[in-house]
């Protein structure tokens, strides 16, 4: 008799144990919050966080612990912190870098640890095409793509010359081989800067020394803020059209620039005024969660997370790396896009537009006008061999 009563306190005291939950999923999100461009890393860094806060601290109904450290847009910094979360902290994903540089110094060696990698920005063409990886998934864009567009629109607007410039980086290379891929007129002239770089009074010089008809620049971050400037201060906005990516025309960069921004055409795979229900729900959620409109860092931030939350709820209660980069291939989410789907190498087919800076009240802003590619897919995926 005692030992039957023994038997059935234990198995009750069994029953009344709380269940435990699965581990949660660690995500380790290296980025650029302090310095030069520092404003991009933290709106992915929101956009990311609010998509964890929409499902209460989970993704896909998993709960994540989100390790986030600031790269100061050093490539050393970056690898050391890198080499940090995957040996102490023993991360599933990685995600946040926004520079090209800093994204070659530091996914090889992640996705060789078997770690997961998604890309909310950088997409250098090493990394989609030879350098692809099972272990690498790129959210955001091949670099080429969206001054790929740009070059189409030039094209097509009968520009018969262009001037080109852009900072010596992987991403700068990459954003002048783009434009060029689809521009056909004579480059008048081309121009790497410093990265970094503020002072742009030699580069105007030249650029009104060759008498394009057009110019084409791709300067993210501050260096954008500072060539936009100058440019309308040296009187040639009003003469020489002036073209280039999104990342030089983010929310925060046009109200940095004033109208010196306006009327200026730039390209973008997301705006705000995408109709779906997805983009609609993001637009109004950022702004109440941070008081300001996102930019396309964020849209790209919180589509990483959206991304991340279907792949993991497609997976087991226990994260598993194989089951989860299957997942992840399916892109079985709503996309602030809209149509987005991965290519083989891992990178979007999506949507390209075209926008114009516009002022809505007292403030400047994004519109789309029209539309400039339709499930646009890099040039170097046929060089992946996945």
């Amino acid at each position: 008799m005692k030992l039957k009563l023994c038997t059935f306190t234990a198995a009750m005291a069994l029953l009344a144990a709380p269940v435990l939950a699965a581990d949660p999923v660690k995500i380790g999100m290296i980025t650029t919050l302090s310095g030069g461009g520092s404003h991009l890393g933290v709106d992915v860094r929101d956009g990311f966080q609010l998509a964890i806060d929409q499902e209460g601290g989970t993704l896909g109904g998993k709960t994540i612990e989100l390790i986030v450290e600031d790269d100061a847009r050093k490539p050393d910094k970056a690898t050391e912190i890198a080499d940090r979360m995957v040996k102490r902290d023993n991360v599933n994903i990685m995600t946040g870098i926004i520079w090209s540089n800093l994204a070659i110094a530091v996914v090889p060696k992640v996705t060789k640890s078997d770690v997961v990698y998604i890309s909310p920005n950088a997409g250098p063409s090493l990394l989609a095409g030879k350098g692809c990886n099972a272990n690498y998934f790129n959210v955001a864009w091949q670099n080429d793509n969206l001054h790929e567009a740009v070059g189409q629109y030039v094209n097509d607007k009968g520009f018969k010359s262009a001037f080109l410039l852009a900072p010596n980086y992987p991403a700068g290379k990459d954003a002048l081989t783009g434009f060029k891929r689809f521009y056909k007129g004579e480059i008048a002239g081309e121009i790497y800067t410093k990265l970094g770089q503020k002072d742009y009074a030699a580069e105007i010089a030249a650029v009104r020394d060759a008498k394009p008809e057009s110019v084409f620049f791709f300067l993210p971050g501050g260096m954008g803020i500072a060539f936009l400037k100058q440019y309308e201060q040296a009187g040639l906005k009003a003469e020489l059209p002036l073209f280039g990516p999104a990342f030089s025309f983010d929310q925060q960069i046009l109200q940095a620039v004033g109208d010196p921004a306006l009327g200026i055409i730039n390209s973008s795979q997301w705006n705000k005024d995408i109709d779906n229900d997805a983009n609609k729900a993001f637009v109004a959620d950022f702004q109440k969660a941070y008081g300001r409109l996102p930019t396309l860092y964020a849209s790209q931030g919180y589509d990483a997370a959206r991304a991340i939350a279907s792949a993991l709820e497609a997976s087991g209660d226990s994260f598993d790396a194989a089951s989860f980069r299957s997942s992840l291939r399916k892109a079985s989410f709503d996309s602030v896009r809209g149509s987005f789907k991965f290519g083989n190498n891992n990178h979007p087919i999506q949507d390209i537009y075209i926008r114009e800076v516009v002022k809505e009240g007292d403030i400047l802003s994004n519109k789309i006008v029209s539309k400039a590619f339709t499930d646009h897919q890099d040039a170097y995926a046929a060089e992946c061999k996945m």
